[in-house]
């Protein structure tokens, strides 16, 4: 139950992500900041490709990504076409990678210490999911704000 729930989860929030971006009238303003706006809704984007290919895909779904952190917030003007197309990846690794579970491999100890502690894999990906889901509000904002 919990399995597909989460596949659920991150099935809707990626594509909403996807939206996000696409919804963006003046491609530039992907990567305004502004403001007490530190972060852009191009590098959020990034950086959420990111977190989902790295702990997902690399420790989960064993597809050798290696993460640049640094990158995710420092890279700008990338095209709205290549965003999507790295979003629509991510969608591809997080579900073949979840689709590699069983409800048991979700009470296993996540196989990497993450807050400084153990935690089981089925917590972890919950808060990967919201984590997902809080910076996908940010874009929202961002882009209401900041698309003219």
């Amino acid at each position: 139950m919990i399995l597909e729930s989460l596949k659920t989860l991150y099935n809707r929030d990626l594509n909403k992500l996807k939206e996000e971006i696409g919804l963006y009238q003046n491609e530039k303003q992907i990567w305004a900041i502004d403001k007490n706006i530190s972060n852009s809704s191009g590098n959020l984007c990034l950086h959420l490709i990111g977190n989902l290919n790295t702990y997902i895909g690399a420790e989960i779904g064993k597809t050798g990504y290696v993460r640049n952190r640094l990158l995710e917030f420092s890279l700008k003007d990338i095209p709205k076409s290549e965003l999507i197309q790295k979003i629509e990846d991510t969608i591809s690794v997080v579900n073949n990678a979840l689709d590699s579970l069983t409800e048991a491999d979700l009470e296993a100890i996540y196989p990497q210490i993450v807050f400084e502690k153990e935690m089981p894999t089925g917590f972890f990906l919950i808060h990967l999911s919201t984590h997902l889901a809080y910076h996908l509000g940010q874009i929202n904002y961002h882009r209401r704000l900041l698309d003219f």
